[in-house]
């Protein structure tokens, strides 16, 4: 069983957040995972400005659809994190095994997507803001599962 926490982007678009996430993980030791298709590709030099030397394909699982990283996913716990949630992050108990789910940073992910996972949790903000950049989001979230899995034992 893998321990560590497992990123997963649903389709990103903007290359710079998806090169910060993947310097995240790399340092905070989580897993990555990129539900295709990409809005850019990965030679894209906004992409490897951003990302630097953090880049190991070997921490990256790539799915080809939304249905193959569902299929894959099956019996395992998936969160997602989503501004539509009325449930804080700050108040679940997160397991070392979770793939936390991020959406799109233009759309998030489709209704129907959101409507088949069962735990859907958001990063409480002030009122009249919209949403935090994606890879703040990551970082949040991923700190505080390592915070309740790794760091406190």
């Amino acid at each position: 069983m893998n321990l560590r926490p497992k990123i997963a982007l649903y389709e990103p678009d903007i290359p710079q957040n998806t090169a910060a996430i993947i310097r995240t993980c790399a340092c905070l030791g989580a897993d990555l995972e990129i539900i295709e298709p990409c809005g850019f590709l990965l030679s894209d030099k906004r992409f490897k400005r951003v990302v630097m030397d953090y880049m190991d394909e070997r921490q990256i699982k790539f799915y080809q659809s939304s249905e193959e990283f569902f299929k894959t996913k099956k019996g395992n716990r998936i969160i997602l994190l989503t501004t539509k949630s009325s449930e804080s992050y700050a108040k679940f108990e997160f397991e070392s095994s979770d793939t936390l789910l991020f959406g799109r940073e233009s759309a998030g992910v489709p209704d129907q997507v959101h409507n088949s996972i069962k735990y859907r949790l958001k990063i409480p903000m002030m009122d009249n803001k919209r949403s935090l950049n994606i890879a703040s989001s990551v970082a949040i979230i991923l700190s505080e599962n390592l915070r309740q899995t790794i760091f406190t034992r």
